[in-house]
This record gives C-alpha cells, structure tokens and sequence, in this order.
C-alpha cells in the first residue's frame, strides 16, 4: 500500500525574547512567521504521491517544517484535496495528467515546477519533476519562498550544472587544509561503525541549496585514501548522503598504484597499472554503486602525476577516464600546475590549452577563477575560452585562505559573480564565463561547478556565522548562475535572521514601527554585505595587487617577505615588484607577455595602461608612483585613500551591526560583534603594514587628510603568527 504524506501550514506568533543561538541550524530555521500572507500557504493538505527514498526526505523535510512552525504534529492525508500540495514525478498518474509532462522532461530529473493546477474541478498546488531529485529541490525551494516571503506558484527551475560540488580538504587524521571551523566533520576513527549525525544535517543543509556531489578528502591526497578499509568507512558516509541525492567523490593520489598497491611504477601507460586502477574502480562502485569520480591534483607543488614518468596530463587524465568510463564515473583533473621559471599566470595556460581535444569525454579540467591562486581580487583565468574542445569546469575557494581566514567578514558571492560575469570575448562579445562553463558557447558533455568548502565541526559550521552566507551563496550560483549577489544575500538573511519580534510582554503584535526598524537594519546589513568583499580588496590589495601575504599562514600582510632559499614564485616581492620607480607586475608585451593569452579587446585593453582597468592594473602593469589615475590622483596618493576606505569601512561594519542589536539573539550578535572588531584591527595592520614598507620605495608623504599610522614598520616586520592560536 502506498504511503501518502501531507501537511497542514498555518502560522502562529510566538512571543518573548530572542533566545541565544549557536548557529548550527544555518538557513534552515522554520520560525513561525506573521508577516506572511496567510493566503499563500492555506493548503488543505499535502500529498506525496509516491515512494522512494528522496521523496521521503522531500516529505520529512516537510513535517520538520510544519512541527517547528506550528509546534504539533503533521497531519496524515491519503488523497488528494481541493486545495491541497501535490509532490511527485511522470511516474504518477496523477502529474502525467496535468499536461506538463513536456515540460518536466525538458527540465530534466533535478528540474521542477511548482504550479496551480486543475485536478478533478479542483484547485491544487504541485511540485513536480521528471524524477524524484527535482521534487526534493522543489520542496526546498517552495519552504525558501515561505521563509523569505516570496510565495509563487508559477516556478519553473533547472540547474545551471549538472554537477554542483564541494571538494573538502579534509585529512584522514581530522585536520582540514585551510580549514578555519575546527577539526573535519568526517570521523575516519570512528567509521564506519560510527555514524554522526552530522552527516545528514550536511547533507541537507546541501541539498536546501541544489548541491549534489561533494569531495570527502584533501587533493593533496593520502593513497591510503583507497585501502579497502577506508573504503568501507566512504560507503557508510555515502550511504547518508545518498538520502539528499548527494554523490561521493574522492581525492586520488597519483602513485597509489605504487604506494597502495605495491608495483614499482604509477606510469599511466603501464599495463599492470592501468590494470591496477581498473581492479580499484572495480571495488570502488561494488561497495559505493552511485559513486561519482576522482579529483586529482597531480605534477603540482611535488605531489606526483604523469610527468613523472615523461607522460602528459593528457595521458594520465585518460588512464583514470577509462577505469571510471564502465561505470559512469569522470575525472576533475586540477589545472592547478606551476614549476618555477616563467610568470606563474601563464604556466596553466602554456600547460593545458596545447591539450584541447585530446581529453576523454568523461574528463573534465577544473580550473581556479583566476590564473594565481584564489587572490582576493584575480582577473580570470585565461583558459576559460582557451579550451574549445576540453570540458572545463570553474574552481572556487568558498573557504577563506586569503580572505581573513574565519575572523573577516566578506561574502564572496560579489566576487564570483565578477568572475562569472567576466566577458572573456572568445567567441565575440558577451562570451561570459557563466555561458562559456555551461556549454551555452562550446558543447560540453559534463558541466561542473566547484567549491573548495569551508565547512568544520564548529557549532556554527563555519566559523564566522556570515561565512555560512558563503556556502549558501555557492549553492545557490551553481543551481543557477544568473542570481544576483543581492538576491543571494536577500535571501540568507531573511532566512537566518528570521526571528519575529513582539513590541512588550503580552502583546500579541509587532508594533509597526519595530518591523520597520528591524526591516531599515536588515537592509544596512545586507548592503555591508554586499559591499564587503570590495572593501576587503581595498584594505588588503587593491589595485591589482596581489599575493603580498605572509608566509604559509596567508593571513596578514608581509609584503617584505624574504624567505632564504624559498622559490622566488612563493614570495611576495615577485608579485609587487616594488622599486623606487614604481609598483606593480610587468605582463605587457614588453614584460611577461601574459596579456597575449586573453582574447582581443582585453589584451590590447590590459596591455595599455591608460585603458586598463584600476583593479587589474598593477596585476599586469609596472606603474610609476606619480601616474596620474582615472580619478586624478597619482597611483601613490590613491594607494594610500584606497587603504584608508578599507579601513574605514570596517568601522563602519561595526556601526551598522551595532545597531542590529536588538533584532539579533545575543549569542550571534556577541560572536559577529567580536570577529568585526578584529577585522577592524586587521584592517589597520594591513593598511600601516602595506603603506609604510611601500613608502620606502615611492619616498612620498602619506596623504595628510587621512588617518596617521599606528605602527612603526620594523614592529610590523617582526609580527610573526602562531596560526594555531590564532583562528
């Protein structure tokens, strides 16, 4: 007998005050909500009409919903009512009979429509999908809709890319690379007879936002990553994510064949290791069937690869291609190369784009944003339009290694959107990256889209209650990548910040002067958020500056950085350049010449630097101090007003959270309160650190109409950090 779910939605108002929160529940926070028109939710009942496994996960998500508004039970209905919610797929007679079967198909199984209908004289509401994932994300999307005050009944969704991924830099001992929220959320030492119930939190917290496939380990990966013992601890974790229509992937080392499985050699070409990764595949999907692939990282920073051996990417990206092809699984092979010599920029460029073609189809190269390494600010990649014939797939750092770690908050859906938005001219103008990687302009037979997390054991996740803003923010671009960071950023604060306020004990409504204060409040913070990422740029980098971090930590600035015997390629002074001419990086035709690498009007734009952009510029241009900018100023007076922004716009972050005191529980107000005062120290460090070292090279004042410094120079060189003490 079929079982068959429904749900009841009404709203109530509870009073009293703000309880403290830890921030554990994310986004996903089913308060009770007056201000939403009782009219869009008055549904007799809902129905799943099917069964299966992401149906019921669409269906307990919504009794959660339902219990945590209302506080009792959902009620049971076993068919459909006038008036009721409908969730199902073209498996069901009941959808196949609402003529938008043609519809459903062309949206594909993670696609959905929620519509007003007609059944049987009836007025009725449906979710549907041609398969059960797309009910799961239509049932997120509509509780989205509740949560922001949103409501329409005339949705029509499908994702930008097939396969939306975190990749984790998760270690088998616990730790996490550049991880800033606590120890990894996977408890290797436990599993697999162990699970933690923080698995299908994250799986759901995921798929609330169309994330469909995740990376469990670092891609500076262990071989033992593949024993059949941590195999076995995979599948119990895949087991869990499988719920929420979540893929398991994994990190590959390349010498696991040699190192894991004892051969002498990891040479793509070999018979015995080719045979080798066959045979571990093999194991691979008989334990986990809906495995989705590897990522590798190989012939970069010493990990080893196919060069090793005198092969090309080409040869070992193939090799592991087709002991994944029998069983549906692909390759994300990192274009993250770079060997000392020529300008870092151009060496994955110079690396790949000689390949393009000659890649399997299940392969597909993920490439970062930007040409260095997740800079605050990178103009893109130029191997995005490069490659006509080779899947590429963007790379983007959702944890923030240079971007103030866990303490600065800077939501970094501002930046993805530039980068997305990019018009890279490839294929005449409008060739934007967001067309280029959905295979809008070249058919791409995978599409992919990944996120490097920023998830932890923390309470909060994150770390930074706003980093969270960045997951969501990732999610909700790779589901669709035409959202605006405005909408994105609406959207998680009306869905995190979403406790009601009562006027005073015993009232039972809101007076309107509070809901318009706390309405103006939000709003401020919303706009701080927006604008936060540029300010970061300002107090850290700006102008195309980039890389200047301190040494292996990259959290605060060391632009003197010299370390002995390091390659000049990890210091700081081979990005600035600075000298008593001026400032900036060489990659004009008469430096570098990385400009050549970008399609026309942009290289002869980054090649002139009276046509460059301000925020490229000192990333391809060495410029003198007295250069007089688009705004008037020379390059060293703009310099120094830029630094003093950033600051000043933190200060200002201080002021507009302040002021959300009382529309905030205490325990996230307290932490966010906290974390912005040590951006705002930072932000100081920066700008006095990065002005007073530069200052010795263009010997000019620093502007006297903005703040002094309050360091002395040689008390910031001696600044070294404890970065275990000190996230």
């Amino acid at each position: 007998m079929k079982t068959i779910y429904s749900i009841f939605f009404f709203f109530i108002l509870i009073s009293g005050s703000l309880s403290a929160e830890n921030g554990s529940k994310l986004w996903l926070r089913y308060q009770p909500a007056t201000t939403i028109e009782s009219s869009l939710v008055q549904f007799s009942s809902v129905v799943c009409l099917e069964k299966g496994n992401l149906l019921r996960s669409a269906t307990n998500e919504l009794k959660m919903a339902y219990s945590e508004m209302t506080g009792k039970e959902m009620p049971v209905s076993v068919v459909p009512q006038s008036n009721s919610l409908l969730l199902g797929t073209l498996q069901n007679k009941y959808i196949r009979s609402l003529n938008i079967g043609k519809e459903l198909a062309q949206l594909g199984s993670e696609g959905f429509v929620i519509r007003r209908v007609k059944l049987n004289a009836d007025s009725c509401t449906v979710i549907a999908s041609a398969g059960e994932q797309g009910v799961l994300y239509g049932v997120f999307h509509l509780l989205r809709m509740l949560q922001t005050n949103s409501c329409s009944f005339n949705v029509k969704e499908h994702p930008s890319y097939k396969v939306r991924i975190l990749n984790h830099w998760d270690n088998l001992d616990g730790s996490v690379e550049r991880g800033y929220a606590g120890h990894s959320i996977w408890k290797w030492d436990e599993l697999p007879a162990t699970i933690s119930p923080r698995y299908a939190e994250y799986a759901r917290a995921n798929a609330s936002i169309g994330i469909n496939a995740t990376v469990l380990n670092n891609v500076n990966a262990s071989p033992e990553m593949l024993s059949t013992e941590n195999l076995l601890k995979v599948k119990a974790i895949a087991a869990v994510l499988r719920s929420y229509n979540i893929r398991a992937y994994l990190s590959i080392n390349f010498s696991s064949p040699k190192e894991l499985g004892g051969l002498s050699t990891s040479d793509p070409l070999n018979a015995d290791v080719r045979k080798w990764w066959k045979n571990k595949a093999a194991e691979v999907y008989k334990l986990i069937p809906d495995f989705g692939g590897f990522l590798v990282k190989a012939n970069s920073e010493g990990l080893p690869g196919p060069m090793d051996y005198g092969r090309t990417h080409v040869d070992g990206a193939n090799m592991l291609a087709d002991a994944l092809k029998p069983f549906g699984g692909i390759v994300m092979w990192r274009a993250f190369v770079y060997e000392p010599g020529d300008d870092r920029v151009k060496l994955a460029y110079n690396e790949f784009h000689k390949f393009d073609g000659q890649f399997r189809d299940n392969v597909i190269i993920q490439v970062k944003n930007g040409p260095v390494d997740f800079q605050p600010r990178e103009p893109f990649s130029p191997l995005f339009g490069a490659m006509k014939k080779t899947a590429l797939m963007p790379e983007l750092q959702i944890t923030q290694e240079y971007l103030g770690h866990s303490n600065h908050l800077v939501f970094l859906s501002s930046m993805w959107k530039e980068f997305l938005d990019a018009d890279t001219h490839a294929a005449g103008d409008g060739t934007t990256i967001s067309k280029l990687t959905t295979g809008e302009v070249y058919p791409q037979k995978i599409t992919a889209f990944a996120g490097v997390a920023n998830i932890g054991n923390d309470d909060n996740w994150c770390g930074h209650h706003f980093a969270q803003a960045n997951w969501y923010a990732f999610g909700r671009l790779a589901w669709n990548n035409q959202l605006s960071s405005e909408q994105i950023a609406d959207e998680w604060i009306k869905m995190t910040f979403n406790r009601q306020l009562t006027a005073d004990s015993g009232q039972q409504e809101i007076k309107m002067s509070q809901q318009v204060s706390r309405d103006s409040c939000l709003l401020a913070v919303k706009k701080m958020m927006l604008s936060s990422h540029q300010t970061a740029v300002d107090y850290m980098m700006p102008l195309g500056l980039h890389h200047i971090f301190a040494w292996t930590h990259h959290y605060g600035p060391e632009p003197w950085c010299d370390i002995p015997g390091a390659r000049p390629d990890w210091l700081p002074k081979y990005y600035h350049k600075a000298d008593s001419i001026g400032l900036g990086f060489d990659r004009t035709t008469n430096g570098s010449n990385a400009v050549s690498q970008y399609a026309s009007p942009l290289k002869e734009q980054f090649n002139d630097m009276n046509q460059c952009p301000d925020k490229y510029l000192l990333w391809f241009q060495h410029v003198p101090w007295n250069f007089r900018m688009k705004s008037g100023k020379t390059l060293w007076n703009e310099l120094c007003y830029t630094y003093d922004k950033g600051v000043q716009s933190v200060r200002e972050y201080q002021k507009i959270w302040d002021k959300a005191e009382p529309f905030v529980d205490a325990q996230r107000f307290a932490e966010v309160q906290s974390k912005l005062r040590i951006q705002a120290r930072d932000a100081v460090w920066w700008k006095d650190a990065c002005l007073l070292y530069f200052q010795t090279f263009s010997k000019q004042p620093i502007p006297y109409d903005i703040e002094r410094p309050v360091h002395d120079l040689d008390s910031l060189k001696a600044i070294k950090l404890d970065m275990k003490h000190h996230n």
